[in-house]
């Protein structure tokens, strides 16, 4: 799509539809002939509604938060526990149906209590709920664990009236336990798949709420990443996922990998779901220190504009490229719809230090994984089956039948040989990866350019799952926004071969409004997801 194109020629053609028609053209003009057939899908009078549709219809009488919840229910029955069996979500909440008989009842009486009133939300299954769900991470050694009460995100999320509808699959341990492991698989949970071919990888770790969310399994998701765990299933899964900068949404109450990386954030349908969700849950906490610097939290979605583009200066990681030829001209066609909407583009622009973190990174988060899910087992009854690293690992060797049928646990056992977070070899690791991402990474390339933003492909399309071998993805920009702490956003940006990739906007600390702001014109303009046609395969 370049500009020597005819429809540039003409004014009057509108601009988003010109570029919705060219970015999502893949979905159809590339899908294989070979495809083998969708599932029949029951009908789900909520498909594709934003939160602003869902609870416009609520506060008109139209529908309530008991018919939402009802209906999403229905369709998880279908889809996720028959029909494609997607297997995204692991649990549901017993409580469901009261919770929204309430809210609704409170509606009535006093108003909706914000955006989010009545709303069903699903939340990774490593996210403490003080109810009757349990939390696990997907590992058989926390199964029947009940949180003595709920994460603060969790917490928040209440206040604002949302409806906590289940827990979602992901990859065991926030796929912190093997090398060589298979995304979206965890002991408790099994496979979660694909739901634009069922055969190929959901990614992960927040595989099950990426696909959820996808499906139309829920509004919108919670997940949490260390490295890639909301950005990659978000992207292969064709949604919105969204990075916060480390600090702005705590950690209390998260099952942890790593404290210098960890953080939670929106998954959606939408750039403004995702900016409505950011806001419930941001903020500071005394009970996580890293939220002490948190800055005042805006209002995400009043600064959306689908002309928020005009005048942006962004920089195209051109380092970030070439791990795929089809993703390449699919990025090309998005560069393009960048620059129609109104961006300058400094292209090209190199991230220093990319390759230079990725020993360094594993070496910190082995060290903080241990320390980090010591310190939460060690908050568990003293019934749990597990209070240590140490007993975790034990109790995968005595149930290898149920937990390593196809991969071991070699990441945990070398986090259990490191020493306390004291070790010089960790804080020289700890100090050398916030250097090179931050004042020698992206602080450095974005001062040296006057950038707003920097983008690039997300990541490839996804791979074939195979449980024998492990994962074996492409190239993506997960990395340097996941090492610095800083926040990265992905949005749909059309189709390789039927299946979804996303373009990644990331920045320096606390930019969350610019991506937002970002993303969301360049989803206006170019309308690139398209809803999963859970197709069995795509024939190779």
């Amino acid at each position: 799509m370049e500009n020597h194109h005819p429809a540039f020629a003409s004014a009057p053609l509108d601009r988003r539809a010109f570029l919705a028609q060219g970015l999502a053209a893949g979905a159809l003009a590339l899908l294989p002939s070979s495809a083998q057939g969708a599932e029949t899908m029951p009908d789900f009078p909520f498909e594709e509604l934003t939160i602003a549709q869902l609870q416009a219809a609520q506060q008109a009488g139209q529908t309530s938060a008991a018919e939402l919840t009802g209906q999403y229910l229905r369709r998880i029955e279908a889809l996720d526990h028959s029909g494609p069996h997607l297997n995204a979500v692991i649990e549901l909440n017993p409580e469901a149906l009261t919770l929204a008989a309430a809210l609704d009842q409170e509606r009535r009486h006093r108003g909706p209590r914000g955006p989010l009133h009545g709303i069903p939300v699903l939340l990774k299954d490593n996210i403490d709920t003080g109810d009757r769900m349990q939390t696990t991470a997907g590992s058989l050694a926390l199964a029947g664990s009940i949180a003595a009460r709920d994460a603060t995100l969790a917490a928040r999320l209440r206040a604002a009236g949302a409806l906590i509808l289940g827990k979602t699959n992901l990859s065991e341990w926030a796929n912190f336990r093997a090398s060589r492991s298979t995304s979206g698989w965890s002991g408790r949970g099994g496979l979660t798949r694909n739901p634009y071919a069922l055969d190929r990888n959901a990614c992960g770790s927040s595989s099950g709420a990426a696909v959820a969310v996808s499906a139309n399994l829920c509004a919108v998701a919670i997940g949490t990443e260390t490295d890639g765990s909301i950005v990659c299933p978000a992207t292969i899964n064709g949604i919105v996922g969204l990075k916060p900068t480390l600090g702005l949404v705590s950690r209390r109450g998260i099952i942890p990998i790593a404290h210098s990386q960890d953080t939670a954030g929106p998954m959606s349908r939408s750039v403004a779901d995702a900016a409505l969700l950011l806001a419930a849950i941001a903020g500071p906490d005394p009970a996580d220190p890293a939220t002490a610097g948190c800055p005042p939290v805006p209002d995400y979605a009043a600064g959306l504009d689908a002309a928020g583009l005009r005048g942006a200066r962004l920089g195209v990681v051109r380092n970030c490229f070439g791990f795929n030829d089809a993703v390449d001209r699919l990025m090309e066609q998005s560069l393009a719809a960048l620059r129609h909407l109104g961006a300058e583009l400094v292209d090209p622009v190199e991230l220093p230090n990319l390759d230079a973190y990725g020993d360094s990174e594993l070496e910190v988060l082995l060290y903080e994984f241990k320390a980090d899910l010591n310190a939460y087992l060690g908050n568990l009854p003293p019934g749990a089956a597990v209070h240590s690293l140490a007993e975790v690992i034990a109790f995968n060797e005595a149930h290898a039948e149920r937990e390593l049928p196809f991969f071991g646990q070699d990441l945990l056992i070398k986090a259990q040989s490191k020493g306390d977070l004291s070790t010089p070899a960790y804080l020289e690791a700890l100090a050398r990866n916030q250097r090179l991402s931050r004042a020698e990474g992206i602080d450095a390339l974005l001062a040296a350019h006057r950038l707003d933003a920097l983008v690039a492909p997300t990541g490839g399309p996804a791979w074939l799952t195979d449980l024998i071998n492990g994962d074996h993805p492409g190239g993506g920009s997960s990395s340097p926004a996941a090492v610095a702490g800083y926040p990265h956003l992905t949005v749909p940006a059309g189709f390789v071969a039927g299946l979804p990739v996303g373009l990644s906007f990331f920045a320096g600390a606390w930019s969350e409004a610019a991506l937002l702001r970002f993303g969301f014109a360049f989803e206006q303009g170019t309308r690139a997801r398209r809803p999963p046609q859970f197709l069995h395969s795509l024939g190779y």
